[in-house]
């Protein structure tokens, strides 16, 4: 049952509905047996990569230091939906509280924020390496590359606080049916029954964290093009190209979603191409990172290879 405290004529939401979830009698298990086998993979996928990274001395640089975070991030980024979206599926109790809505909200959303800046950094640590190789070696040490991703991590858990502090304030009363696969700003702030027009500033700060990201890849993206198709091999251009390739395939699938989400300002979709925009990055783009990371990569390839191999061999011996 869903749960109103009543005050005098007006009736508080304690908890919130997520009436977009079909019932199991409806079809909700044809939705949780791919979705639970999607999640399984992003969870193995990333874990295996992180691993991999973590064990092979030999990715022991900037770039493969970059993707380990980025699996470790979307490990937690997914378990902060997927779970709830899979319970949501097969009880009959579609419901979230308020205080784990506000959770999910300020996890989904911080972890999000860290991920745009770690794919920030990738395609600064891309654009020494391949416009200043010179100098790589001295630019992108050990240290700066821990500062870096500490650096996303604080600017991810802090920039949210604010916003989740205040619609933690709102009252909340009326209807308490979210439209939406997770908690999010929108729908969430729509239920409110005060006056929200401070979101106009909170979506403008947004927007600038969005646009800072997009346009630190995008250009440097547009100088290593540049770079590469003036090299004089065409080994060189391939092998420069084939480095890149992975990485601006994730950005596009990530950050190409998130403007389309969070950069429409006024403009309002349907419940279905709202929901369709939020499954590409809370599930697509997670899922896909694995894929593209190993199969566009010949040393992850090689070196998750070598894993298996290893522990097939260690299996025989045990036997």
């Amino acid at each position: 049952m869903t749960q109103l405290m009543t005050s005098e004529n007006q009736t508080t939401v304690t908890e919130f509905l997520f009436s977009i979830f079909p019932h199991l009698h409806e079809g909700g298990l044809l939705f949780f047996i791919p979705l639970l086998l999607i999640y399984g993979l992003i969870i193995t996928g990333n874990l295996t990569i992180f691993i991999v990274i973590q064990l092979n001395v030999a990715l022991h640089i900037p770039m493969y230091f970059f993707i380990s975070v980025l699996s470790f991030l979307e490990i937690w980024y997914t378990t902060t939906t997927i779970p709830k979206m899979l319970t949501s599926l097969v009880s009959e109790q579609k419901t979230i509280s308020l205080a784990g809505c506000l959770m999910q909200m300020y996890f989904f959303h911080s972890l999000g924020i860290t991920e745009g800046c770690v794919l920030t950094a990738m395609a600064v640590d891309r654009y020494i390496a391949i416009c200043n190789p010179l100098r790589y070696p001295t630019i992108m040490t050990p240290k700066l590359c821990i500062q870096l991703t500490a650096g996303s991590c604080l600017s991810g858990f802090f920039l949210v606080l604010p916003e989740i502090t205040w619609i933690a304030t709102l009252p909340f009363c009326g209807s308490n049916e979210i439209h939406q696969i997770f908690c999010d700003f929108t729908p969430v702030l729509s239920l409110a029954c005060t006056d929200t027009s401070l979101v106009v500033i909170m979506d403008a700060i947004h927007a600038v964290e969005i646009l800072v990201s997009f346009l630190v890849i995008a250009l440097s993206y547009i100088r290593i093009i540049v770079v590469i198709l003036g090299m004089p091999s065409a080994e060189s251009r391939h092998k420069a190209f084939s480095t890149c390739a992975a990485h601006l395939a994730v950005f596009l699938l990530f950050f190409g979603s998130v403007a389309v989400m969070y950069l429409r300002f006024s403009a309002t979709y349907s419940v279905f191409w709202d929901t369709a925009i939020a499954v590409t990055f809370v599930i697509l783009a997670p899922f896909l990172n694995p894929i593209i990371y190993s199969l566009r990569n010949k040393d992850m390839k090689d070196a998750i290879g070598r894993l298996f191999c290893y522990q097939k061999r260690a299996s025989g011996v045990g036997r």
